[in-house]
């Protein structure tokens, strides 16, 4: 990878998972890349009686639940809460589940898991009857070939797409356009990015071809491709789970995209060309040429 022949160099300056869909992220200085983006990332999924996967859209207080990564198992943690212990080598009985659109293979993590969910997502007059559920590892989801390009890019509980791209610089524009507004600024955790990219500007990531991430056990390639559509996630704060306006009122100020026929935009999602079984780590060199389309 000589970097001459690239319009762009960058490092990676953060990496984040989502062990359970919509629940806190994860932020770690090193992680494997897989098939299905980084490992563990929305391994798991939280479902109401129906098999309907639930997020912060109707259940902000999911921001809330801190997830941990030890050697064998995930440690879920949450106010009020005694510690609720995720075994990875542990699963009950196979169940299908609905992740927007797709009905996929999964298994159900038991009585105790649901009742944790439960009782902690439930509301005065308004009880929840959750479940958790692990995507089965031998399902193949993909993403949408007609942003992939025809590629067979597998995916587990994420919204569409392996990997989420942003960068510092796009969060730094936003956060001053905020303070200029009289808001306060805001983390990159709203935006529940996989891969944060330093050195290059803002918004960039929007127009990247392939990125080449040069890992101890070779290059890995990954594949932006398609610009990231937001939800009202991001004006959840993420230590409160209060809802505001701020977020999404300036995004809509000025990250309108014709390409996803006017949403606001940030960020991109990416998929996995090259690299499965790599290592990504924070401050690893990313070279990429600009893609114009």
């Amino acid at each position: 990878m000589t970097s001459a022949t690239f319009d762009l160099q960058a490092t990676i300056a953060r990496l984040f998972i989502y062990p359970v869909k919509s629940c806190a992220g994860v932020a770690l200085p090193e992680v494997l890349l897989t098939e299905t983006g980084l490992e563990f990332d929305r391994a798991w999924m939280v479902v109401d009686a129906a098999g309907e996967c639930v997020t912060q859209r109707e259940l902000p207080r999911m921001a809330l639940i801190q997830p941990q990564m030890k050697h064998m198992e995930m440690v879920l943690r949450a106010p009020g809460m005694l510690a609720l212990h995720i075994a990875f080598d542990r699963v009950e009985k196979p169940v299908r589940a609905r992740v927007w659109k797709d009905e996929v293979a999964a298994y159900d993590m038991g009585d105790i898991a649901a009742q944790w969910f439960s009782d902690f997502l439930s509301e005065p007059g308004r009880p929840q009857a959750l479940r958790l559920v692990r995507f089965d590892p031998e399902h193949k989801r993909l993403s949408n070939p007609q942003w992939t390009g025809g590629a067979e890019a597998q995916n587990q509980f994420a919204d569409g797409f392996a990997l989420l791209v942003t960068s510092e610089a796009s969060l730094a524009e936003l956060n001053d356009k905020l303070v200029a507004a009289g808001h306060g600024a805001i983390g990159v955790e709203r935006f529940r990015p996989n891969i944060v990219l330093a050195g290059i500007g803002a918004q960039d990531e929007d127009r990247l071809g392939t990125m080449h991430i040069a890992t101890g056990e070779g290059e890995a390639q990954l594949q932006p491709v398609k610009p990231c559509s937001r939800c009202p996630i991001p004006d959840i704060d993420p230590k409160t789970a209060v809802r505001g306006t701020e977020v999404g009122d300036m995004l809509r100020s000025y990250r309108a995209n014709a390409k996803v026929d006017g949403a606001i935009t940030f960020g991109m999602n990416a998929i996995v060309l090259q690299g499965v079984e790599h290592m990504l780590k924070v401050g690893q060199p990313v070279a990429a040429n600009y893609r114009f389309d």
